[in-house]
């Protein structure tokens, strides 16, 4: 599994990280890092950072 990110629509609120800080990560200028690829039995907090991210900016690829 692969994380694709809008970065158009991304505005760091850090909802993901807070659900999978292991798998996201904002730098210091708020730039939105993601593990490449999703490790095996991180897929559940992987998918529920899609699901509640509030600017549906992440994808699954």
């Amino acid at each position: 599994m692969d994380i694709k990110v809008d970065f158009d629509r991304c505005e760091a609120n850090g909802v993901c990280v807070g659900i999978a800080p292991d798998l996201f990560d904002l730098n210091d200028d708020d730039e939105l890092t993601v593990v490449h690829p999703i490790p095996d039995g991180r897929e559940a907090d992987a998918r529920e950072a899609i699901v509640q991210c509030p600017r549906a900016a992440l994808t699954e690829v």
